[in-house]
């Protein structure tokens, strides 16, 4: 018999779960949306084809090799190849520009960035901190010409003029088709800031550019690794982009993502704590954007996090084209975005979403900034914790003097189970209406819960993205935006969802949260048949939590720990100095005289329980 039960329940689960999976199969369908976007994604794909069959100097990755200009026969074929834009002059020359926070090198081959180097940072292992570095990146655009020809600028050279203007560097970018025709990529760089002008103009190009066909834009890059955590560092790496008058968008941080946009301002392909972000004075008319996850496990060789890469076609006026940009190559620091408010560059910062967000980015943020203006940074986080604990504390003491109320009603609670212990329908009735003879509700413990959750969650994003945070110690801590090590296992060796490493801050958060656990579940939490038991939830939340933590940062179990110590304390003070059971039991007493007006809650669940045993009777 129990066999024939077994199987019935194991039917019914295949069943379920196979439902389940035709839903989600369902659900998963592509939309009209998401079709359009592959149609587009493949009409991009044919184009960049057709591109690199006309042209036989298109190699890998839409790349030429390296024109051998000392070859008088290689640059008479590579002239001939690129018809009127041959009148420029080939040299393999870099063009270096540079302020007091960045440098770059931009190449003719292509006038493009091919180094991004901050200035004023450094990697984890004490690198010079790189966004573009040895063809990580590309940009260029990709166009016809009237006598059919497909070219790409990745594949022209370019002519440099550098000069100033009012102590800016501004570096002109010209692919000429003679002296006073040109295509011209312009970049101007300003003092103290990570800012950079950027311009793409055509003069003389109408009747030379196929206004019949697109001109489209292309920016490819590789993410550079800068944590000592790839994983970790690639969570908080992300394409995010303006679009559609001020909504922000992200693509998938976890697995490949692509999609179709309009209207888009800006693009951001944001490295954990440094970020590249094309900005449009007015914004793209559309664009095309992908993101492909590179990272598989932890190890310590990978060396890049995620593949960007965006087409955006550019409008053509005219017959020439005219486009006002920016580059930001710079630290994805909420003081350095938010002096571009024009661009709402700000914006790119995952502060979290929706209150969660809010609360992060207007009340967490400017208070530690405040904090540690004065205050060493490890020790501003204690006194924002402390500050934070006392501020909840009245939320605490509501859900203490519920955990008493109930603590007082659960000899009364116990009896009325086993007087109706065979009348589950009954039992409840019962106990509804002891809770609301006595004034308690059982969901007021609940409550104090839910409003802390928003505060939970802002807190669990600002740790691991406040930049200014990166590379601040603490006690035993090198970083705390990233995880402390106490002692790191041998070469090879890693404990699965935990690491090859140990950290002292979730270890001592864990022994905090456990103790936590034991005043608040671990007493007076009678087990309720069909629910889970509190005691197995007690030992294993810190445990889970020890696991979770070990890859965090270091900043955010500091913060759990001093929390749960301080919310330890808040609760003995309750218990020792402010509750009394006594008085707690009298006044429930005195609550049980007193009539009770039902709420329209309590009385529709009422003739709902009624109803229910009233038909279990007949």
């Amino acid at each position: 018999m129990e066999e024939k039960k077994l199987d019935v329940k194991s039917i019914i689960g295949f069943v379920l779960i196979f439902g389940i999976l035709l839903f989600m199969f369902y659900q998963n369908k592509p939309t009209p949306e998401e079709v359009e976007a592959q149609k587009a994604k493949q009409e991009l794909l044919e184009a960049k084809e057709a591109s690199e069959n006309q042209n036989p100097q298109i190699a890998e990755e839409n790349k030429t090799p390296v024109l051998n200009l000392q070859d008088s026969t290689a640059v008479a074929n590579y002239k001939s190849t690129i018809g009127a834009f041959g009148y420029t002059s080939t040299s393999d020359g870099i063009t270096e520009i540079q302020n007091d926070l960045v440098y770059l090198k931009v190449s003719n081959k292509g006038g493009q960035i091919i180094e991004a180097k901050m200035k004023t940072f450094v990697t984890y292992d004490s690198i010079p901190v790189y966004l573009v570095k040895d063809g990580n990146a590309s940009f260029g655009l990709n166009f016809s010409t009237s006598d059919n020809r497909v070219l790409d600028t990745q594949d022209l050279y370019f002519e440099p003029t550098l000069t100033e203007n009012n102590g800016n560097s501004v570096l002109s970018m010209k692919a000429k088709i003679s002296a006073n025709q040109f295509l011209e990529y312009r970049y101007e760089m300003k003092q103290g800031d990570y800012l950079i002008d950027f311009s793409v103009k055509s003069q003389g190009l109408n009747g030379v550019i196929n206004t019949s066909q697109p001109v489209k834009l292309s920016w490819k890059l590789k993410g550079i690794r800068h944590s000592k955590s790839i994983q970790y560092e690639n969570r908080y790496t992300r394409l995010t982009y303006n679009h559609e008058d001020g909504k922000i968008s992200k693509l998938s941080e976890s697995s490949d993502d692509d999609e179709k946009e309009e209207d888009v301002k800006w693009l951001s392909y944001r490295q954990h704590f440094f970020s590249s972000i094309l900005a449009n004075d007015n914004s793209f008319k559309n664009a095309y954007l992908a993101s492909v996850n590179l990272v598989e496990e932890e190890n310590k060789t990978d060396k890049f996090t995620k593949e960007y890469s965006s087409v955006v076609p550019l409008e053509i006026k005219g017959g020439e084209i005219s486009e006002n940009l920016n580059w930001y190559y710079g630290p994805t620091d909420v003081k350095v975005l938010s002096e571009y408010k024009e661009l709402g560059l700000e914006d790119s910062i995952p502060f979290g979403w929706g209150i969660f967000g809010w609360i992060n980015r207007y009340v967490f943020t400017p208070f530690y900034s405040l904090l540690s203006s004065f205050l060493p940074y490890g020790i501003a986080i204690v006194v924002m914790t402390i500050l934070v604990r006392l501020a909840m504390s009245p939320v605490t003491y509501k859900s203490y003097l519920s955990q008493a109320k109930m603590k007082v009603l659960k000899p009364e609670i116990t009896e009325l189970g086993e007087k109706y212990k065979d009348n589950a329908m009954k039992k409840q009735q019962e106990t509804m209406k002891l809770y609301n003879k006595a004034g308690v509700s059982p969901m007021s413990g609940c409550i104090p819960a839910f409003i802390q959750m928003p505060i939970f969650y802002a807190l669990f994003m600002f740790f691991p993205t406040s930049f200014a945070l990166r590379q601040k110690s603490f006690l035993w801590a090198d970083d705390l935006s990233s995880f402390d090590t106490i002692y790191q296992f041998p070469e090879g060796f890693s404990i699965p969802f935990y690491g090859d490493h140990i950290s002292l801050f979730p270890i001592l958060a864990s022994i905090a949260i456990f103790f936590y656990m034991q005043m608040t579940t671990g007493q007076n939490m009678p087990q309720q048949p069909g629910m889970p038991n509190m005691k197995f939830i007690m030992y294993l939340m810190p445990f889970m939590m020890l696991f979770f933590f070990n890859n965090y940062a270091s900043g955010l179990s500091l913060y759990y720990f001093v929390s749960n110590l301080i919310t330890i304390g808040i609760m003995l003070v309750i218990k020792k100095f402010i509750l009394d059971d006594a008085k707690i039991h009298a006044q429930i007493q005195e609550n049980k005289t007193k009539p009770k007006k039902e709420n329209k809650f309590q009385k529709k669940m009422r003739e709902m329980m009624e109803q229910a045993e009233a038909q279990k009777k007949k």
